[in-house]
C-alpha cells in the first residue's frame, strides 16, 4: 500500500513539472501570434528563442545538431584544385578558369578568316581536359594582347575526331590528335606556328607577330603550371 502511495506521489510531481514547462512555452507562442513579425522589428529577439523550450530538447543536443549541419556543409564543398586537375567536365573552361566566357563560340570561322585574309590562331581543346583547363588563361591573354587584329579560334575537338579533313578551310586539317595544340595561320594561308602542349605564351606571341607583320605586344607573366586555388586565374605583369 505504501509503495502504491509513493508511486502516485511521484506521478503527481511529474505532472506538475510537465505543466510548468508547458506554461513556460505558451506565453512565447501567444506573444508571437499576437505581435507577428512587424516591419522594423528586432529580428534577433525573434530568431533567438530558448531552443530547449521551443524544440523540447536539451540545449547541448541542439548545439551538437547545429555543429553537425555546419560540418556537413563544409565537407560538401569540393576544392577547386581537385576540379582543375582532373578531366571532369565542369562547363566552359574559359569562363571558369580564365574569367573569359566570351572566347567561345569564336566570333569568326576558319573559312571566313582565310577568305578575308586574316591571321587565324586555332586553339584545339576539350572542356573535360585538365591540360586544357590549365592552358585556358593563356588563350584569354592572347585575346587581350591582340584583340581584333587576329581571329582567335578556340575549337573543341569533339567534332573533329574520327573524320577526314575536307580541305585547308577545315580545322581538322591541322589537328594532330593531341591537346592543347596551337596553330597560327597567316593571311596567305600558310602555317606559321604549330605547337602542342603547354606552349609558352612568348612563343605564341612571336608566332602571331611573324604572321601579322606587327610588333609583338609586351607580355605579362601567366602561371601555366602552378597551383590554381581560385576559379579565375590571375594574370600578373612583371
Amino acid at each position: 500500500m505504501r509503495d502504491h502511495v509513493t508511486l502516485h506521489h511521484h506521478l503527481e510531481r511529474l505532472r506538475e513539472r510537465i505543466g510548468l514547462r508547458r506554461r513556460a512555452v505558451q506565453p512565447l507562442a501567444e506573444e508571437d501570434d499576437a505581435e507577428g513579425l512587424s516591419a522594423g522589428s528586432d529580428l534577433s529577439a525573434v530568431a533567438s528563442p530558448d531552443l530547449s523550450a521551443v524544440a523540447g530538447t536539451d540545449p547541448d543536443a541542439v548545439a551538437d545538431s547545429g555543429l553537425s549541419v555546419v560540418a556537413a556543409l563544409l565537407f560538401a564543398v569540393a576544392p577547386v584544385q581537385a576540379v582543375l586537375n582532373d578531366d571532369a567536365y565542369d562547363g566552359n573552361i574559359y569562363a571558369l578558369y580564365a574569367g573569359n566566357g566570351s572566347l567561345v563560340p569564336p566570333a569568326n570561322s576558319l573559312a571566313d578568316a582565310m577568305a578575308e585574309g586574316r591571321t587565324a590562331v586555332i586553339i584545339y581543346y576539350l572542356d573535360d581536359s585538365a591540360v586544357s583547363k590549365r592552358f585556358a588563361p593563356v588563350v584569354s591573354e592572347l585575346q587581350r594582347l591582340w584583340g581584333r587584329r587576329i581571329d582567335l579560334l578556340p575549337l573543341t575537338i569533339d567534332g573533329l575526331q574520327g573524320r577526314e579533313p575536307t580541305g585547308p578551310n577545315d580545322p581538322a586539317e591541322y589537328w594532330h590528335g593531341r591537346i592543347p595544340q596551337v596553330v597560327v595561320i597567316g593571311p596567305d594561308g600558310r602555317v606559321v606556328f604549330d605547337e602542342e602542349g603547354q606552349v609558352p605564351l612568348i612563343a605564341i606571341n612571336e608566332g602571331i607577330s611573324t604572321a601579322t607583320g606587327l610588333p609583338a605586344p609586351a607580355l605579362p607573366e601567366v602561371n601555366q603550371e602552378g597551383s590554381f586555388n581560385e576559379v579565375n586565374i590571375e594574370v600578373t605583369t612583371r
